[in-house]
């Protein structure tokens, strides 16, 4: 695409081509350990660990996986919460080679073999509390080496299960060279979320993953190397807080504030002991600092963060601005967009300004897009038509492991094929309108529930919603929502139908309502709709067999 109109809308200080180092990610740690060895790198429960520290604890971890057997090409699982001992495991991989498999400490037993199956994994390196799913399943597969670490310094006495602290203890400072080829050798095996179907493993290289560090750099125009703390909240198996929190941290020399799960309270006190300048999040995480009773508390120290970045579902605009009004009108986040595929991420809002209502953002560096038609999939768009997003650069994945029919049916002629429905307004910004899969079709009307969720998060007792189509014998799909109200609030399915009916065209206005607690979300707060919709074609199943009783 040789008219890249996006690039007059690029920040003044912003490379529209980047230079990127070809070194492998061990490598980037160790030019920053070498520059900085008594700067802090993170801090955990409290404790700081500089970087020196990290290096060496990464060697020696490495030194001790090298006598293990772990050699280059090996698949070894990454099983736990957010941690040093997490980092210090993926860090000490790559330093050999070796092929980390970012497995989902939420896995249950079933998906944990699939994945390990699939990936041929031959070790695991798994939070001690996990363990017993990984011994049920370990029969299945091909693991025979298990590491076990621990929080609270516990040792599972078992053969064959190693201890993580004792390897270390034990273990030389200085690891075996590895020759790694940053541009064909795979650093990361990132299993998509399953949200669409079967988890795929995607192929990321040390290229792609160095590439993207450095375009998220690039785009961060106001950052400065070993001045920034990055609070670490998202999960770091995910892609998203792999890639925005922790190689983006190492590039730069930040401080990670790592925090093992989300918690609100603790986030927003942590948010005040420690003064992160960047706080790469979701939109489950600002809806909840939102409706924190206390936010009020918080807000000089919210509207004191640098960067606010939303990413991995789309950012509902009534949350920026509740956000931004909480945040003494400080703040802007920044919507992005990725996809595990890319390393992840290939589009964003300027940070040097407010993000444009509802769009994106921009394309990185390097990053080239176009909507394509959607019934050939062969036809570049122009701005304001809606299509397919596609998108190439050299943060785009190698393929999908063992998997030749997936990966041509989306890297075709040079385009990675997102499965997302966009468009492209005439300065270049990018606007999701939804998921291929997720857009209804009711009565031969295309429907997308972007525009219905919108209307619901403006209704003031909306706290969260989602729409997703169920089955309809008559009009093929039907429109449903499903809302979480406010605490205190109470409401009809009538009322909100109504309330739509007064905001949409007759045809998107859900014919169901359903009240709920809370929804069904992946681990980056991304609504699993595929889980609402087995249920309802569940129920319909169970009521016909009922009927024919």
């Amino acid at each position: 695409m040789e008219n890249k109109v996006w690039l007059k809308s690029y920040p003044a200080s912003v490379r529209p081509n980047v230079d990127y180092p070809n070194i492998s990610l061990g490598e980037m740690l160790d030019q920053t350990v070498a520059r900085v060895p008594e700067h802090v790198a993170m801090i955990f429960a409290g404790r700081e660990i500089t970087y020196g520290q990290f290096g060496a604890q990464v060697n020696r971890f490495a030194n001790a996986l090298a006598g293990l057997g772990v050699k280059k090409g090996d698949r070894i699982g990454l099983m736990g919460p957010n941690c040093p001992q997490w980092e210090i495991a993926y860090f000490a991989l790559l330093k050999l080679g070796a092929i980390v498999v970012q497995t989902n400490p939420m896995y249950v037993e079933r998906e944990l073999a699939y994945q390990m199956k699939d990936a041929g994994a031959t070790g695991i390196i798994v939070m001690d509390a996990l363990y017993p799913r990984v011994k049920a399943v370990q029969g299945e597969t091909d693991i025979s080496l298990v590491i076990t670490f621990s929080f609270q310094g516990q040792v599972i006495q078992e053969e064959g299960v190693y201890d993580f602290n004792t390897l270390i203890a034990q273990a030389g400072p200085t690891p075996p060279q590895v020759e790694i080829n940053p541009e064909e050798d795979i650093a990361v095996l990132q299993y998509t979320g399953g949200t669409t179907g079967v988890s795929k493993g995607v192929m990321l290289t040390h290229r792609n993953l160095i590439v993207n560090s450095y375009q998220i750099i690039e785009w961060s125009v106001n950052v400065e190397f070993a001045k920034e703390r990055v609070l670490t909240v998202l999960p770091v198996f995910h892609v998203y807080g792999m890639s925005n929190c922790v190689n983006n941290a190492v590039a730069i020399a930040a401080t990670q504030i790592i925090l093992p799960r989300f918690e609100v309270e603790e986030v927003l006190e942590t948010i005040k002991r420690y003064q992160p300048t960047s706080f790469p999040g979701a939109p489950a995480m600002y809806i909840a600092i939102n409706n924190h009773p206390r936010v009020a508390e918080y807000a000089e120290y919210l509207a004191a963060i640098k960067n606010c970045v939303s990413g991995s579902a789309p950012l509902p605009l009534e949350v920026a601005q509740q956000f931004k009004a909480i945040a003494k009108g400080q703040v802007d986040i920044a919507e992005g967009y990725g996809l595990s595929e890319a390393s992840p991420v290939t589009h964003c809002n300027p940070i040097d300004r407010p993000s444009r209502p509802g769009s994106i953002g921009l394309p990185f560096p390097d990053t080239d897009c176009v909507i394509m038609d959607l019934e050939t999939g062969t036809k570049p768009l122009p701005p304001g038509e809606i299509g397919e997003l596609c998108i190439r650069g050299p943060q785009v994945m190698k393929g999908y492991w063992n998997k030749p029919d997936e990966t041509a049916a989306t890297l075709r002629n040079g385009w990675l094929y997102t499965g997302d429905i966009a468009k492209m307004d005439e300065d270049g910004y990018f606007y999701i309108v939804d998921r291929k899969k997720d857009m209804i079709l009711a009565s031969g009307y295309n429907i997308y529930p972007r525009d219905i969720e919108e209307v619901l998060f403006e209704h003031p007792k909306v706290k969260e919603a989602v729409v997703a189509g169920i089955p309809d014998p008559k009009r093929g799909e039907t429109v449903k929502a499903y809302i979480v109200l406010h605490p205190g609030q109470e409401a009809t399915e009538e009322e909100f139908i109504a309330y739509c009916r007064t905001k949409l065209a007759a045809y998107k206005v859900p014919r169901f309502v359903e009240f709920r607690d809370a929804l069904p979300r992946t681990a980056v707060g991304k609504v699993l709709r595929r889980q609402l919709v087995a249920e309802e074609k569940a129920k319909m199943e169970a009521s016909a067999a009922r009927n024919e009783e």
